[in-house]
């Protein structure tokens, strides 16, 4: 087990794991389309104004319905994984290609960045996506890093340092 885990199993609260998150929608039944078809996303309804979504793990998140919802800032972004930096380009074209079609704003370019490579894209609620390239298990390969200095995950040579690098 890393430090990093240990830390965390010391803290005051016992808690074991991130279990979920929140999203917004403003069209539930809008919204689970777009998660199933356009997203892959596995979506159970859990009420008339909820959804919980998951992929590929235990953790889930709870869309919950709200005419007033706002746009997602950036920086609370979710993001998707796939595997290689072609799956990144793939996701891209196909993000731009069916904007119309989904709602889909905000598409920027693929880049590299924090030792991924990724771009972002807002869907029609005003969620804000990255899709991007990363090795099995996610950003887990940085908890076995430990504590970063410098510029840390924000240098460009930082991917250079994933346990998949080649």
């Amino acid at each position: 087990m890393s430090e990093a885990a240990t830390e965390t199993r010391k803290g005051l609260l016992k808690t074991r794991f991130i279990s979920h998150g929140t999203l917004g929608s403003t069209d539930l039944e809008r919204t689970r389309k777009f998660y199933e078809e356009f997203l892959g996303l596995e979506v159970v309804r859990t009420s008339p104004v909820s959804l919980f979504v998951r992929l590929g793990g235990n953790h889930v998140y709870a869309v919950v319905l709200s005419k007033k919802y706002g746009p997602m800032h950036r920086l609370n972004h979710n993001g998707l994984d796939v595997e290689t930096d072609a799956d990144v380009d793939e996701a891209h074209r196909v993000c731009t290609e069916q904007a119309a079609q989904w709602g889909i704003t905000g598409i920027t370019k693929p880049r590299v960045t924090h030792g991924t490579y990724s771009f972002h894209f807002v869907d029609v609620d005003g969620n804000d996506w990255e899709i991007l390239s990363n090795p099995a298990g996610g950003y887990t390969w940085i908890f076995d890093k430990g504590d970063q200095e410098g510029k840390g995950h924000m240098d460009k040579a930082f991917r250079e340092q994933r346990t998949d690098a080649k």
